[in-house]
C-alpha cells in the first residue's frame, strides 16, 4: 500500500510540475511572440490528474484539514463517533460528486468529446475523475466502518 501511495504522489506531483511547465513556457510564448497554443488544455489535464490524486491521498491518510478547537476537549468515545460521521459525511459528499460526473460521463461518452486545440479526449479524463471519486468513496466508507489506530 505505501507503494501505492508513493506512486499517487509522484504521478500527481510530476503532473503539478508538468502544469506548471506548460503554463511558464506558455506566458514567456506569449511574451516573445510564439504563443504556446493548447496549453490551458494540457494544464486542464495536469491539474486534474495532481488534484485528484491529492484528494485521493489526503482521504487514505486521515491529512484533510481539521478544526482542533472542538475535537481536543472531546472525550475519546465522541471523538472517535465524530470520525466516523465525519467519514460518512465525507462519502457522501463525494458520492453525490462522482453521481453528477458519472452522470456527465454516460451522457456524452459516445459524443467523443474532445478540445479544441489539442485535441484532448475529455471522455477519458471524466473516467479518471470518476475512478478515483469511487476510490475516495469507498475509502471513506471503510473509514467509517473500520476502528482508527491510536
Amino acid at each position: 500500500m505505501k507503494s501505492l501511495r508513493t506512486a499517487m504522489t509522484l504521478t500527481g506531483g510530476i503532473a503539478l510540475l508538468a502544469a506548471t511547465g506548460i503554463d511558464t513556457i506558455s506566458v514567456i510564448g506569449r511574451h516573445v511572440g510564439m504563443p504556446f497554443r493548447g496549453s490551458i488544455e494540457l494544464v486542464q489535464v495536469a491539474v486534474l490528474v495532481a488534484g485528484t490524486l491529492a484528494l485521493l491521498v489526503a482521504t487514505v491518510d486521515r491529512s484533510h484539514a481539521k478544526v482542533h478547537l472542538l475535537v481536543d476537549r472531546m472525550s475519546e468515545p465522541a471523538r472517535a463517533m465524530l470520525d466516523r460521521v465525519s467519514a460518512l459525511l465525507g462519502a457522501l459528499f463525494f458520492a453525490a460528486l462522482l453521481a453528477g460526473a458519472a452522470w456527465l460521463m454516460a451522457d456524452l461518452w459516445s459524443g467523443h468529446e474532445e478540445s479544441e486545440v489539442v485535441g484532448v479526449p475529455w471522455r477519458w479524463m471524466r473516467l479518471f475523475a470518476n475512478v478515483v471519486f469511487l476510490a475516495i468513496v469507498l475509502a471513506l466508507l471503510g473509514q467509517a466502518i473500520r476502528r482508527r489506530k491510536p
